[in-house]
């Protein structure tokens, strides 16, 4: 169980202090506890639920990297290895990776339906098949919605998207939406280079326009507009906002990650959920290799993303945060085990892999099996939405809650999807 956050002046201090008002027999203890916590408050503000979501965009093909087929026609070159996790082998060009997978379990059973790209980022990233009546909340906007309020503190936003823009906040409004930067922690539109006097009287200027508008009752969006604005002041001014410069980092931590904009990433990926922000997407596109796959995945796209997804897992471990931080990997599918006439993979959704670590999980294992030329699942198929479910369940977030789209409709969390039973103990 995580443990509460204590800020400087709200309830916690009135919590404490009953305590040891209570216990005023206890009173050289109770000295040491509380000497205890103010030596420790950075560990303790570190110690909330978040989740990471490593985002493939373009469509990985999972069967040359966490379900190898060697020696079936569709299996491809590539070769399996053994990994730090008892019988569990992936593809010989992730090795960092595989030292690793004592922290990680596989879903080698997914199976879902959405084969286009648009439709299954927004499928996989929501648990819901594109609605033109509905925008259904993404993963990160779900997660940091239900989260937020763990880290009172936070004065940066709640979701982070590193690298890509993510899938949007839908019904539950724009206070819940990605907060966009590149890999250099550059935030587009952010540095106004105006006077801070000037600007300063222009915010007051806008302030009071937002007013006037929320006063009118012109409905709820400019009540999420002032609100966004709000924060983007606060961001302005923040010192938080040193989480996103991952420059600051010692040089062999940064060359761990690797010199690149997903390693950059995944560093800041670690910085900002040290920092309290819930929800982070760090995005690795590239990946829709319908042709010369094999050259791409070996000299360019598993190298990247080995060097910097296998440094996030050891650094999230050994900082004590993986038990409170979930990591998601996938795309918006897979690639065919067929092997096409130009030597690539195309779309393929019926049976693939995702990878999932940390939070609540069960570590070290794999969960279902495809057939031995990758074509099919041949146990329990899973979806978006049961995935979805899982992960909250791995945070503790309850898949009781109910939301209410613009509509008026009610929508169950995660799609009311079930949860991935094996991937817990």
């Amino acid at each position: 169980m995580a443990l509460p956050l204590f800020t400087v002046d709200g309830m916690s201090r009135r919590h404490l202090m009953s305590h040891l008002a209570g216990a005023a027999a206890l009173a050289g203890p109770a000295t040491a506890f509380t000497n205890s916590i103010l030596a420790n408050a950075a560990d303790l503000k570190k110690r909330h639920k978040a989740a990471i979501l490593l985002w493939m965009g373009g469509g990985p093909s999972t069967m040359d990297i966490w379900d190898l087929k060697p020696g079936a026609s569709t299996g491809g070159p590539f070769r399996p290895i053994s990994t730090s996790a008892d019988g569990i082998q992936i593809s010989e060009h992730m090795p960092l990776m595989a030292k690793q997978m004592h922290h990680m379990a596989l879903v080698r059973s997914m199976s879902t339906r959405e084969a286009d790209h648009m439709r299954g980022r927004y499928y996989m990233h929501t648990g819901y098949v594109p609605n033109p009546n509905v925008e259904h909340p993404s993963y990160g906007a779900v997660i940091a919605h239900e989260l937020a309020d763990t880290v009172p503190d936070l004065e940066i936003p709640p979701f982070v998207s590193v690298g890509g823009g993510s899938v949007g906040p839908g019904f539950l409004g724009m206070t819940w939406a990605p907060f966009v930067v590149d890999s250099n922690g550059n935030v587009r539109n952010l540095d106004m280079g105006i006077d801070p006097s000037r600007l300063s009287q222009r915010l007051e200027m806008l302030d009071a326009i937002e007013g006037k508008f929320i006063g009118e009752k012109r409905g709820p969006s400019a009540e999420d507009h002032a609100k966004v604005l709000d924060k983007t002041i606060k961001i302005l001014r923040s010192e938080q906002m040193e989480a996103f410069k991952v420059s600051k980092e010692p040089s062999d931590v940064q060359e761990r990650y690797g010199n690149t904009g997903f390693g950059r990433g995944c560093l800041m990926a670690r910085r900002l959920v040290e920092q309290g922000v819930p929800f982070v997407e760090v995005d690795l596109g590239g990946w829709d290799n319908h042709a010369d796959i094999f050259r791409t995945l070996s000299d360019n796209k598993l190298p990247e993303l080995d060097k910097a997804m296998s440094a996030l897992i050891e650094d999230l471990s050994e900082r004590g945060m993986l038990d409170d931080t979930a990591v998601v990997w996938m795309g918006e599918f897979s690639r065919t085990p067929n092997i096409n006439g130009n030597g690539g993979r195309d779309h393929w959704a019926r049976s693939w892999t995702v990878a999932v670590g940390g939070a609540g999980f069960k570590r070290g294992v794999v969960v279902g099996e495809t057939s031995s030329d990758g074509k099919e699942v041949v146990t329990e198929p899973y979806s978006s939405q049961d995935l979805m479910a899982s992960v909250l369940k791995s945070l503790g977030i309850s898949l009781e809650t109910t939301f209410t789209a613009k509509n008026g409709r009610p929508m169950k969390i995660a799609n009311a999807g079930k949860v991935i039973k094996e991937l817990f103990a």
